[in-house]
């Protein structure tokens, strides 16, 4: 006797359940018991399942997805009814659910079971505790999954997925309103082609969305029947999609009916009292993600718009250079702030470069930032030099936000700045500052410095404040970078830790493009490694990122001198510290630190002596020349006094009196000249050949060891 004739004799079916094409596999038997054509064979999935009692289905949904994942067996009973929903016997349903694909396949045995239910019908049973804990626990699962969707598609993807207690949709389409017309904004189960006649339909047209709309009330169609009845005019189009049931519910926001949703099913549905409930709360969930979703895309829409708008891409190629530029938003509100940058063609044939942030990460920024960008094109354009720009630029913001603060808008908003002018011939850069980070240089041989540049306040802050202009040479190989405090200070930064971070970035730049080097700098901030450096302000809110790089190309024929200047004034004696630090950075890879440590000694001493002894300012330059055979530091202070200074022989308790000495003492060679208006006080120092080799361990004194002469 063989399986099948066991099987038959106790009175059990065998089923076969593909969720991937919608299939399901029965024997005589299970035929039998749920109420199909006898005989063994294939039937479609909303054809069996249109057998069973809605609620029981629901149920044994959870049932599997519990044994799919955990893989064991899948155990339900479930109501057999007929199309009238009379029940007809219950069944019992083992079966071993098998991921397979998309879906999963469900094969087991149906066997019937005694049930106290005979001759009740579906719509009359009473909807029992295990149904509402389902129909509780599916609106909970539906209302989390739609307050998570952040676009239309997504709340669309997610409103498909929805398996309902016991009565799942298998076509779903959310109409909106455009006008006096309805607009399809999305769906599932459709085709594009099929959906064409319901895209631009009337309003007063007689179509159950069309009604949903106007009216703002609900409209349940049980049957092809009722459909064909109460609309037999759009009848024929609905009809083609062999459906057997079908809701449209109204979506309200705020009391506004801005659309209707259509769930349609291939198996009949009564529409109890309990289902219109379920029907009824998804479509309110729906409609409050349809409008966070679009209020979410308006959003981005204008936050992409104000970006193209306000933050142009780079204007023509600079002839002999290089030029990069990224702009990265904080990401939160719309995406846009007041940092910006720009590129100006001149009227005398340089280039400008700007980089700026408006104070603030809002729209209220960003307009400012908009007005403020067209302002400065305007008076580069007219061929003023960078401090006028800068002082007519203040001037401006300063009174448009004096205007803001008169209409009661907000307090009135600076802005720091950057401009600088370019000669692409000579290399020639003049900068005009207002309080905004200093640029820095990447020399031909990989030595990073900070180009002190002097400034003045930010712009609106006075109207009246100069900007000074600083001039320098941009040499061939050589990198300039000038960027907001946001590439500084993102990540709990503040200007010096931030800035240690970039510089490591920048030294290693070798071969590379502008763009890659772009790419890097932004990558260090915002990359996963940004993460291992967090700064010691871990809690400053994060700031919008501006970054432009130019480059001047070519190779120097000969090593290029590597040099900084930097002026300190009478009222700024803390720049000395400053100066300082600048040297050590000029030296970086000298080979003898005693004479670093000279070096930083005696230009502490001329500063100090200028801001002493003079009534006017000390400018700093300071050179590294590639000699033959030695390296060569010169560094002159230069004043606008003519008064020579003088030896003196200071007593043992003397404060003042020992810089002849120790310039006399420490450098290679030093002089004083004097000059048209002023004079000039130098030094210079020649680093050695080979700097002297640290004695091994346990070396003592003793006679010096000739070198082995080597053929």
């Amino acid at each position: 006797m063989g399986t099948e004739d066991v099987l038959a004799a106790i009175a059990t079916g065998v089923w076969r359940w593909d969720t991937t094409s919608g299939t399901v596999t029965l024997d005589a038997e299970a035929a039998r018991l749920i109420d199909l054509p006898a005989g063994a064979g294939e039937a479609p999935a909303s054809a069996v399942r249109a057998r069973f009692h809605p609620v029981d289905w629901g149920e044994i949904n959870g049932v599997i997805s519990v044994a799919v994942a955990e893989g064991t067996l899948a155990e339900a009973r479930l109501r057999v009814v007929d199309g009238s929903g009379r029940v007809l016997r219950t069944v019992r349903s083992r079966t071993k659910p098998r991921a397979e694909g998309e879906g999963y396949v469900l094969v087991g045995t149906l066997q019937e079971v005694a049930e106290p239910h005979p001759g009740t019908t579906a719509a009359k049973t009473p909807v029992t505790g295990d149904w509402r804990r389902h129909r509780e626990a599916f609106l909970l699962d539906a209302g989390r999954a739609l307050a998570e969707a952040r676009s239309t598609a997504e709340v669309l993807r997610v409103a498909s997925s929805l398996s309902m207690p016991g009565f799942s949709p298998d076509g779903l389409a959310v109409f909106g309103v455009a006008g006096d017309h309805l607009t399809i904004t999305g769906h599932h189960g459709h085709s594009a082609e099929d959906e064409q006649p319901f895209t631009d339909l009337p309003l007063d047209t007689a179509y159950p969305a069309a009604e949903v709309v106007r009216t703002g009330r609900a409209v349940y169609l049980p049957t092809p029947g009722d459909y064909r009845r109460r609309y037999p005019v759009t009848w024929p189009l609905a009809r083609r999609f062999g459906r057997r049931s079908w809701a449209f519910l109204p979506l309200i926001v705020a009391g506004r009916t801005m659309g209707a949703w259509m769930a349609a099913f291939r198996h009949p549905v009564a529409f109890t009292p309990d289902e219109r409930s379920v029907l009824t709360t998804v479509a309110r969930m729906l409609a409050q993600a349809l409008a966070r979703a679009e209020v979410a895309e308006t959003e981005r829409e204008l936050s992409l718009g104000l970006q193209r708008s306000m933050m142009p891409q780079l204007g023509p190629e600079i002839p002999g250079m290089a030029v990069a530029a990224r702009y990265v938003p904080t990401g939160g509100g719309l995406q846009v702030g007041g940092d910006w940058y720009d590129m100006i063609p001149l009227p005398s044939g340089r280039t400008a470069l700007v980089i700026g942030d408006v104070q603030g990460h809002d729209v209220r920024a960003a307009g400012l930032m908009g007005q403020l960008r067209i302002a400065l094109r305007a008076y580069a354009s007219e061929g003023h030099r960078p401090d006028a720009v800068l002082s007519r630029a203040s001037r401006f913001l300063h009174g448009i936000t004096d205007t803001y603060a008169e209409g009661d808008c907000s307090s009135p908003r600076f802005a720091t700045c950057l401009y600088l002018e370019v000669d692409p011939a000579t290399g020639l850069v003049e900068i005009a500052r207002a309080g905004h980070p200093e640029p820095a240089v990447r020399t031909s041989d990989g030595t990073v410095l900070l180009r002190p540049t002097e400034g003045g306040l930010p712009l609106g802050i006075d109207p009246d404040t100069d900007y000074p202009t600083t001039r320098f040479l941009l040499e061939p190989g050589e990198t300039l970078m000038i960027c907001t405090d946001g590439l500084l200070e993102t990540g709990g930064h503040d200007l010096d830790t931030g800035w240690a971070r970039l510089r490591g970035v920048l030294e290693e730049h070798s071969g590379k493009s502008l763009e890659d080097l772009a790419d890097d700098l932004v990558q260090a901030v915002h990359g996963p490694s940004s993460h291992y450096t967090t700064g010691p302000l871990a809690d400053r809110r994060e700031d919008d990122i501006a970054l432009v790089l130019l480059c001047r190309e070519g190779h120097p024929s000969r090593p290029a001198p590597r040099r900084t200047a930097m002026a300190v004034a009478q009222a700024q004696p803390e720049r000395i510290a400053a100066a300082r630090h600048h040297l050590r950075e000029l030296l970086h890879d000298w080979q003898d630190t005693e004479q670093v440590d000279s070096a930083v000694l005696m230009v502490s001493e001329m500063v100090t002596n200028v801001l002493v002894h003079t009534d006017g300012d000390a400018l700093i330059v300071a050179e590294v020349a590639h000699g033959a055979p030695d390296r060569r530091l010169r560094v002159e202070v230069t004043d606008t006094s003519d008064e020579l200074p003088h030896r003196r022989r200071p007593g043992e308790m003397a404060s003042s009196g020992r810089g002849l000495l120790l310039m006399e003492m420490l450098a290679d060679n030093w002089g004083v000249d004097p000059r048209g208006e002023g004079k000039s006080i130098w030094f210079e120092l020649y680093e050695p050949d080979e700097p002297d080799e640290p004695a091994a361990p346990g070396d003592g004194p003793g006679p010096p060891i000739s070198p082995v002469p080597v053929p």
